[in-house]
């Protein structure tokens, strides 16, 4: 039996209808193996909360930086509400306990489609504080756990994405531009995979794969900023 209360106490929230909070946390597979459970699955809450989070976010920024152009702001937005962003969130509130999943999807830990999964109970989570409390308490809880990360993003410019970072601190410590180069290429026109390597000069700095050249450079570039320590 999952403890709400203590969760509630996590975030700093006593809902009038705990049951908001128990539904933001509930995958749609959950209700494929239970078609009897009381409440319904997360996505409603989640397309809620999206929109709470995204206007809530752009206020503070508008707010707090007055003279920031507005390409700088939406990058510092976008960095802030990103699926990552909010999985790490997730991660660090200790959501996943309270998940109600599939046996298939709990066994499928640590994957990409987990982290996408705890982002989504993150939005629905804002979009259940909303519904429950109004803005207000909405506002506090994106401020105290979500916002509050912008300090370390702006210090590590962790709004940049990997490519232009990386692109970055290859001109500023060695006066040179990376470029990439695809390494292989396989699978079916609907299935392809790319493999593409980052080079500095001639030197092979990392590689990485994905499902177009544009994902496999930001995987590559990703490496990249692992292996340079950047």
């Amino acid at each position: 039996m999952k403890d709400f209360t203590q969760l509630e106490e996590l975030i700093g929230v006593k809902f009038k209808n705990l049951d908001l909070l128990k539904q933001s946390v509930v995958h749609r597979s959950y209700l494929n193996e239970h078609p009897d459970f009381e409440l319904k699955h997360n996505e409603r809450l989640e397309f809620l909360g999206d929109a709470v989070l995204e206007i809530i976010v752009t206020e503070s920024l508008f707010q707090n930086f007055t003279d920031t152009p507005e390409g700088d702001l939406t990058n510092w937005r976008a960095s802030l509400v990103n699926y990552k962003m909010l999985a790490q969130v997730a991660n660090e509130l200790g959501i996943e306990k309270y998940l109600y999943l599939s046996r298939g999807e709990f066994k499928d830990k640590n994957s990409k489609a987990r982290q996408y999964i705890l982002a989504n109970a993150m939005e629905a989570m804002i979009g259940a504080i909303y519904l429950d409390q109004g803005v207000r308490p909405a506002k506090k809880f994106v401020k105290a756990f979500i916002l509050s990360k912008l300090d370390n993003i702006l210090t590590h410019k962790l709004y940049l994405d990997p490519k232009s970072k990386f692109q970055e601190k290859a001109q500023e410590i060695y006066g040179t531009t990376p470029h990439y180069k695809v390494l292989s290429e396989s699978g079916p026109d609907h299935a392809k995979k790319f493999v593409v390597g980052l080079y500095l000069n001639d030197e092979q700095i990392s590689q990485g794969d994905g499902t177009s050249k544009q994902e496999a450079q930001v995987a590559a570039a990703e490496e990249g900023l692992v292996n340079k320590n950047w």
